[in-house]
């Protein structure tokens, strides 16, 4: 039975290796995040994008002038997208399908080249099974896309490095401007490019690790001079976002506290989305540095450059997120797959099968919902449901929180076609060029002649109108009445009807 094995797995390999290294790690890729796709609802962050992507051009524009610029390139990709495909759950996330998938073909690619071909294809795989990569290729955000130029740009440096010209200068260019305005955090990456790039004028290409085999050592050249000219539109388109994004940190932010030195241990199971697999990823990715040498200067750097600047620029601004550094992860399993390489065929395929296994508990959790922790989900589906088998014409809606991260008013319009009148708004966040409506200063006023509300809080209230804090609470108290409550995950939704007294 062991030898029948044996001979199976040495069969899957032989087929493996009939295949471009870039195939097998690319439809894995897309087979995994492909799966259940639509069934965890959208999540507050992927209502936002709904709620951007949805506006015209100009109104993207007012919103990045008031918050959220730094993802104002991304909403305005998503725009283009939604107009020809629509606002459904899964046509929002395929772009992250689609960007998971390239991620995970051009770093196989990545890997043949500073490696090997095995090496490249475990790396592909490996990376394939995480579930953060489920987690990120299944999330209307910019996280996915952003690890796909990351790698992108990384393997335009190493052609270029190797066979400098300026036309694959300017390809490095073009995919680095990209990934600087899709997620300005990801230009971290550029400190482990300009690393190697000196070590590559400086020392050689073999001193920095990316020389071929056959390469000669060309010494100093141009190399470095001729990245500083590709990097140059990075500057120019970049600059203007950073400064903006930087202004509007402390609204973007203000939930974020700052770093502390515990983060940094929880950042792989952060990434990866499962803190076995992310230290199942770590001593693997360990062994792969010791075990290339000076090969690894670039995917060394590449995980560890971003993950410190953006500490220690942490520890003084609050920035850190984990999930900002997702595009570091095809990093750690370059490095990850060089040490399969080491080892027999079906032994590393053994690893990246058990890496899968290990992350099944945390595949499932993340297609049930993708809020944190897990066990805390935000059904806003369910309580659409609710208003909309109960809803009368001439209902009005009011949601408390409003100016909540939770974005309680998109979840339920998302979900409802001609939802209630929202009878507390005085501009909508589309007018205000925000994430968030304007509401009335006067709610005894703007509620005056409606007869039914339908109140939506967030939390678990048996008594939903004491949660409703300030005015607001006092004028729902006053004139109103609970009719019914409906509990849901998350959120409470209740039926008010105006007291016979009123």
């Amino acid at each position: 039975m062991g030898q029948l094995s044996e001979r199976s797995a040495g069969a899957a390999w032989e087929h493996l290796r009939r295949l471009p290294v870039w195939l097998p790690p690319a439809l894995l890729t897309a087979a995994v995040t492909v799966t259940g796709l639509g069934s965890a609802q959208l999540w507050r962050d992927e209502l936002a994008t709904w709620s951007a992507a949805t506006r015209s051009p100009g109104d993207l524009a007012r919103l990045a002038g008031t918050i959220d610029a730094a993802t104002g390139p991304y909403y305005l990709l998503m725009h283009l997208w939604t107009r020809v495909f629509g606002d459904s759950t899964i046509a929002l996330r395929v772009p992250a399908v689609l960007a998971m998938t390239l991620a995970a073909g051009l770093l196989a690619v990545l890997g043949a080249r500073l490696v090997d071909r095995r090496g490249g294809l475990f790396a592909g795989l490996l990376f394939a099974v995480l579930p953060g990569t489920s987690r990120y290729g299944q999330e209307a955000r910019p996280y996915a896309l952003a690890t796909m130029l990351a790698v992108l740009a990384t393997l335009l440096l190493v052609t270029a490095l190797r066979r400098p010209s300026w036309a694959r200068w300017a390809g490095y260019a073009a995919a680095v401007a990209a990934l600087g305005l899709i997620h300005l955090i990801a230009l971290t990456v550029l400190a482990a490019h300009a690393l190697v790039v000196l070590i590559a004028w400086w020392r050689g290409p073999a001193s920095a690790g990316i020389a071929t085999p056959s390469q000669p050592d060309a010494g100093r050249d141009r190399r470095v001079w001729r990245w500083l000219v590709a990097v140059v539109p990075v500057a120019l388109l970049t600059g203007p976002l950073l400064v903006k994004a930087r202004a509007q940190q402390s609204r973007q932010l203000n939930w974020v506290h700052l770093a502390r030195l515990d983060d940094l241990t929880a950042l792989p199971g952060g990434v990866t989305q499962s803190s076995v697999v992310g230290g199942l990823l770590v001593g693997v990715a360990a062994l792969g540095a010791a075990r290339l040498g000076r090969r690894a200067l670039l995917p060394v750097g590449a995980v560890l450059l971003p993950v410190l600047l953006l500490f220690a620029a942490g520890t003084v601004v609050p920035l850190w997120v984990p999930r900002y550094l997702v595009f570091v992860v095809p990093f750690a399993c370059l490095l990850a797959g060089a040490a399969l390489a080491a080892v027999a065929a079906p032994a590393a395929l053994v690893v990246v099968v058990l890496a899968g296994l290990l992350g099944l508990p945390d595949q499932a959790a993340l297609r049930r919902t993708h809020e944190w922790p897990r066990s805390a989900p935000v059904d806003y589906a369910g309580a659409a449901r609710v208003i909309a088998d109960g809803q009368r014409p001439g209902d009005a809606v009011v949601y408390s929180p409003r100016h909540s991260w939770l974005f309680l008013d998109l979840g339920i319009e998302y979900h409802l076609s001609d939802p209630p009148r929202d009878v507390l708004v005085t501009e909508d966040e589309v007018r205000r060029g925000d994430l968030w409506a304007a509401e009335c200063s006067q709610p005894a006023q703007c509620l005056a002649g409606t007869t039914r509300v339908w109140l939506v809080v967030s939390g678990r209230h048996t008594e939903p109108q004491a949660a409703v804090p300030g005015a607001k609470g006092d004028a729902l108290r006053r004139d109103f009445i609970v009719t019914q409550v409906w509990q849901r995950p998350g959120l409470t939704v209740a039926l008010l009807t105006s007291r016979p007294d009123r």
